[in-house]
C-alpha cells in the first residue's frame, strides 16, 4: 500500500543530500577544509562566527547534521510502516551509513585531512546520495504497481551489461575524489570519464534500442544518458576555468562553480544509473 507522505519525504531526503555534496565540494574547491581545526564543536562553539573558510565547513557540517536526523526519521518511520523487511533493513543501513559518514569526516579534521580517509568520506558520500534516491524510488507509487516485464533476447544480455554502469562511474567519482585531494593527477581521471562515458553511452543505447517501447526503461535510460552529456561539459569547463585560474592567490569564482556542479552532477550520474540497472534487472525477463 503506498505511503505517499513516507514517499515524498524520502524525496526530501534525497534532496537534501544533494545539497549536502555541494556543501562538502564548496568546503574543497574553497581550499576549506580545515578552516575549523576543531570537531565535533568549532572552535569549541557550535555557532562560530561564520566568515572565510569557517562559513563553508562550519556550514557543511550544519547541512550534515540535518541530513543526520532526517536520516534518523526516516529509518524510524520504515521501521514502523514497512511491510517490507529489506525496506526496513534498508533503513537501518541508511542510518549506519549517515553515521560512519560523519565519522569519516570528523576524522578528516581530527588527522588533518589524511587523503585515505578524505578520499573514502567522498566516496561514501557519493553511495549514500545513490541510497536516498533509491529508497524513494522503493517507496513511490510507480514502484509499488509492480513492474512490467519484458523479455530480452539481445546479446549481452542487458540484465548483466547494465551492472557496468554503476560500477565505472562510482570509480571515475573515486578517480575525481582522489585528484581533488591530490592523490592522484587528473589524468586517471580524464582516462577514467572517456572509459565511464563509452560504458554509459552502451548500455543506455542498448537499452533504448532493446526496449524504447517500455516506458520505464525508456525515461530511466534518456534521465542517464542526459545527465551524462551534462557531466561530461561541467568537467570540460572545471578542467578549463581551473587552468584559466590556475595562478590566481585564491580559488575564483568561476572555477568554484564549475567544479562544485561537475561534484554534484556526478552524484546524479552515479544516481541515475543504479536506478536504471534496478529498473533493467526488475523489468527485463
Amino acid at each position: 500500500m503506498s505511503n505517499v507522505w513516507l514517499h515524498r519525504y524520502s524525496v526530501i531526503l534525497a534532496i537534501c543530500t544533494l545539497f549536502l555534496v555541494v556543501a562538502g565540494g564548496l568546503v574543497t574547491s574553497n581550499d576549506a577544509g580545515l578552516s575549523v581545526p576543531d570537531w565535533p564543536l568549532s572552535y569549541g562553539k557550535l555557532m562560530p562566527v561564520m566568515e572565510g573558510g569557517i562559513f563553508y565547513e562550519h556550514g557543511h557540517r550544519m547541512v550534515a547534521t540535518t541530513v543526520g536526523f532526517l536520516t534518523i526519521i526516516l529509518a524510524v518511520w520504515l521501521w514502523r510502516v514497512e511491510n517490507r523487511g529489506w525496506m526496513r533493513r534498508l533503513g537501518v543501513g541508511t542510518l549506519a551509513a549517515v553515521i560512519a559518514q560523519g565519522l569519516l569526516g570528523g576524522m578528516t579534521v581530527i588527522y588533518m585531512l589524511p587523503k585515505p580517509v578524505s578520499i573514502s568520506h567522498a566516496c561514501l558520500a557519493q553511495l549514500f546520495f545513490s541510497t536516498t534516491v533509491c529508497i524513494a524510488l522503493f517507496t513511490s507509487a510507480s514502484w509499488l504497481c509492480g513492474p512490467h516485464v519484458a523479455a530480452d533476447s539481445g546479446t549481452p544480455a542487458l540484465r548483466a551489461l547494465v551492472i557496468a554502469a554503476p560500477l565505472c562511474v562510482f570509480i571515475q567519482l573515486a578517480l575525481g575524489a582522489s585528484a581533488r585531494h591530490k592523490f592522484l593527477g587528473v589524468l586517471p581521471h580524464i582516462a577514467g570519464a572517456a572509459v565511464a562515458t563509452g560504458v554509459v553511452l552502451w548500455v543506455t543505447l542498448s537499452v533504448l534500442m532493446r526496449h524504447a517501447g517500455h516506458d520505464v526503461l525508456r525515461k530511466s535510460a534518456v534521465a542517464l544518458l542526459s545527465i551524462t552529456f551534462l557531466q561530461v561539459f561541467l568537467g570540460i569547463a572545471a578542467y578549463m576555468s581551473r587552468i584559466a585560474t590556475i595562478d590566481a592567490p585564491q580559488p575564483m569564482p568561476l572555477m568554484v562553480g564549475f567544479t562544485v556542479a561537475h561534484v554534484a552532477t556526478g552524484a546524479l550520474t552515479l544516481a541515475a544509473s543504479v536506478v536504471l540497472a534496478i529498473q533493467v534487472r526488475r523489468n527485463v525477463a
